[in-house]
């Protein structure tokens, strides 16, 4: 049986594209998904920071991807396993972001009413201290974002039949800008078509479960009930927003609260914050939906 708790604390360092941990944690996954009958594919990439996010020379990715010998996929289970560290967490990110948009439209009305362009600067230094803060570094352990995600993926295959027709991507490069589910879908587009795909991204023990809903369909509607998730249209940077492009339905669960987006990104992000009960609920429940949907 998988100690799913010693496995948690091993693929939980910081693992930034390119760097000896990131290797480390791919060849972790591999054996992992090997000693479960897969086959394990990489697809290589070129990985290079896009903007807002600098730092970083040009590395490279690698998507893992998961089948079984002469197995027909028919449902995904996605997660990606890089991490990244910034100078400060996605919560306080999100709210600099807030007051950049809501200065520069106050700075531009301001202009459009005759006043000075000087009215602009405030919003330009904001803009400036975003982009400053924007850094990318390897300082966070990424425990709830995301390799908690990879553990709820092999949880869940772990809880449904050997010869189910599950197969499994771990994305790279996901924090970097989406790079290598955008590489997967544009270059292996066959892999996902008429395919549903069940993507996790921070899961943590606290807060609501939340599904963002990238192309619905029967069953991520059966799987959002399972999961007890609500149902969100919020602009969070995940990779179902491009595995969606070539999939017939596609879902990200997560779970969290305001406490959650504080920590991530951040040395914080560590994995003895975490029971890994979230984890459990999601897996749990979304292997038992597959289990239905597709019986063996």
């Amino acid at each position: 049986m998988t100690d799913y708790r010693a496995l948690l604390d091993q693929l939980a360092v910081p693992r930034l594209v390119g760097s000896p941990n990131h290797a480390r944690v791919r060849g972790l996954l591999t054996g992992e998904l090997t000693a479960r009958g897969f086959v394990v594919l990489e697809q290589r990439f070129a990985a290079s920071p896009r903007a807002p996010l600098w730092g970083r020379k040009v590395a490279e990715g690698v998507n893992l991807v998961g089948v079984r010998p002469r197995a027909r996929v028919t449902a995904w289970l996605a997660a990606h396993y890089d991490s990244k560290g910034q100078p400060m967490s996605m919560a306080a990110r999100l709210l600099l972001a807030a007051a950049c948009a809501l200065s520069l439209v106050v700075a531009l009305g301001i202009v459009a009413a005759g006043g000075p362009l000087a009215a602009l600067a405030p919003a330009a230094a904001l803009g400036a201290l975003f982009l400053a803060l924007s850094r990318v570094t390897e300082r966070s352990p990424g425990a709830l974002d995301n390799a908690v995600g990879v553990v709820t993926v092999l949880r869940a295959l772990d809880a449904l039949p050997a010869d189910a027709p599950v197969g499994v991507i771990f994305p790279d490069a996901e924090e970097l800008g989406l790079l290598g589910a955008a590489v997967l879908a544009r270059e292996r587009a066959n892999l996902l078509q008429d395919t549903v795909v069940v993507n996790f991204d921070g899961l943590d023990d606290r807060g609501a479960t939340t599904a963002l809903v990238h192309r619905p369909g029967p069953i991520v509607d059966r799987v959002v009930a399972a999961v007890g998730a609500r149902r969100r249209r919020w602009p969070v940077l995940v990779d179902g927003i491009v595995l969606a492009r070539a999939a017939r339905e596609c879902v990200t669960i997560m779970r969290g609260d305001w406490g959650t987006a504080r920590v991530v990104h951040t040395p914080r992000d560590t994995a003895d914050r975490l029971t890994l009960e979230g984890c459990r609920h999601v897996a749990d429940r979304v292997a038992g939906v597959l289990a239905q949907m597709f019986p063996s």
